[in-house]
């Protein structure tokens, strides 16, 4: 505040209008991550016999175009006096301590999958990944857990290694699957 008939400082006035608008720094990564989005796709290079109605840079194109669309949008709202609204359904106790027995179950499950997909393959790999997140998680059904992790792990495979031909390294369980 300054001392001439009691009226903040400029400095002051500009803080305050940033923190009230501080959503427009959203707005201006958004805003970066659409451009960097769509300056990749134009500058991709693309060979002659991928071109076609869609090609590799359809894609990133529609993603970089709805990033910078939901810049503007989110800007235009924000100078309107748009304002997010806190979560109401959210029960989470700022004031408590991270749980980091969690935070590290989950990450040594993390790492593990990484390590083991080469070996073991994903399905194998995979299935300890979505049993040890469960169980990092809290799910205590140690009889349910694993087959329902072994299974979605299955289809995981299943869909992306037959149906979109991303190809997964299937491991010991390459020639039975």
């Amino acid at each position: 505040m300054s001392d001439e008939n009691n009226t903040p400082s400029r400095s002051a006035t500009a803080r305050s209008w940033l923190r009230e608008h501080s959503e427009l720094g959203v707005c201006v990564l958004l805003l970066a991550l659409g451009v960097l989005v769509l300056t990749d796709a134009l500058t991709m290079s693309v060979d002659i016999t991928q071109r076609g109605p869609v090609g590799p840079r359809t894609v990133p194109v529609a993603v970089g175009i709805g990033l910078l669309a939901v810049a503007v949008l989110l800007a235009v709202d924000v100078l309107r006096g748009g304002r997010g609204e806190a979560e109401g359904g959210e029960d989470v106790d700022l004031g408590e301590p991270a749980d980091r027995r969690t935070v590290a179950l989950l990450t040594g499950v993390f790492l593990a999958f990484a390590v083991l997909i080469g070996p073991l393959g994903f399905p194998i790999s995979g299935a300890l990944l979505f049993w040890g997140s469960a169980y990092a998680l809290g799910s205590r059904h140690h009889d349910r857990d694993p087959l329902i992790a072994a299974g979605l792990s299955l289809v995981t495979y299943f869909v992306f290694d037959n149906l979109l031909g991303v190809p997964l390294p299937g491991g010991p369980l390459m020639g039975v699957l």
